[in-house]
């Protein structure tokens, strides 16, 4: 394990002498649109390890991608090791269908202190929630990205992450989605404590959703790119893009399926990722087709 080795695989050629705000969000930027936010192992037959090394094996030199418990722990161990004061979190994601929060913890993030402020660094949450730059953590205080508006609000300890949706426009030549967000609607997202957490807490949970029939990660293989204009996702074989601030406050949603052969040629143009093992897609029905409105 090599720090130089994955600051290539994020293509990033900058200083990273400061363990500063700046050098962060220039890594964090790096690391999202070069590593997926991908369940494909599951869906391949292969076993999701919860180990730093099998980890950055993986994603380092077999340049593939991962979940939130992959890819936010080998992103912690790089700002580790470039001098950054990190820790690991835990955090309960949101379940719309169920319109709460799920019981045990299965989302993990990263807090880092920079000059005595904290802010939350999660490169794991994929698709069209994904955030672009570190977000200080204040309760209440909106956070305006590319990708939309972010914010926190805390309640006795225990904090929210939640993101106002935008409207989307789908062109007629396009699939239509289905659950497209109104504007102005709240999308939740994880709730979390700052009770710094070791990656060993997350093992359970590492391996019951590889088990587990009733997860969406079960139920979709996914996999999905932050871009320079917005991202790209691929469930089953149904391939989205999104292009934010098409028009204002709109952005732009094109979705497109495709037969198992074309899968495996847009894993590889789209994001990068050349399988070892025969893919079987999954995209179960009654479920959204897409990221827009589910991951």
């Amino acid at each position: 394990m090599n720090i130089q080795e994955y600051l290539s695989r994020i293509s990033y050629n900058g200083s990273h002498r400061d363990a500063d705000l700046q050098t962060l969000t220039a890594i964090f930027q790096h690391h999202i649109r070069a590593i997926p936010f991908e369940n494909l192992s599951m869906h391949c037959g292969e076993t999701i390890e919860l180990d730093l090394q099998a980890t950055y094996n993986k994603i380092v030199r077999k340049k593939r991608g991962g979940w939130c418990l992959e890819t936010n722990h080998l992103l912690f161990w790089a700002l580790e090791q470039l001098g950054f004061d990190v820790c690991i979190l835990g955090g309960k994601s949101y379940e719309p269908a169920e319109r709460a929060y799920v019981a045990e913890m299965n989302h993990v993030l990263l807090k880092v202190v920079i000059k005595g402020n904290s802010y939350i660094v999660d490169a794991g949450f994929g698709g069209a929630y994904q955030a672009w730059q570190p977000l200080i953590l204040i309760s209440g205080k909106e956070q305006p990205q590319t990708p939309g508006v972010f914010r926190f609000m805390e309640d006795n300890g225990t904090w929210y992450f939640e993101k106002v949706k935008r409207k989307h426009y789908i062109p007629e030549q396009s699939e239509p989605a289905t659950g497209t967000p109104e504007a102005g609607n709240i999308r939740k997202m994880y709730t979390f404590t700052l009770q710094p957490r070791h990656i060993n807490d997350f093992q359970e949970v590492n391996t019951n959703l590889q088990v587990s029939p009733d997860n969406i990660l079960q139920k979709k293989s996914i996999c999905s790119l932050q871009t320079p204009e917005g991202v790209y996702s691929l469930v089953g074989w149904t391939f989205t893009e999104v292009k934010y601030n098409y028009m204002e406050d709109t952005d732009l949603v094109q979705i497109t399926t495709h037969t198992d052969e074309e899968v495996e040629k847009i894993l590889k143009d789209k994001f990068g990722v050349v399988l070892e093992n025969k893919l079987t897609p999954v995209n179960v029905r009654g479920l959204p087709p897409n990221l827009v409105d589910t991951i």
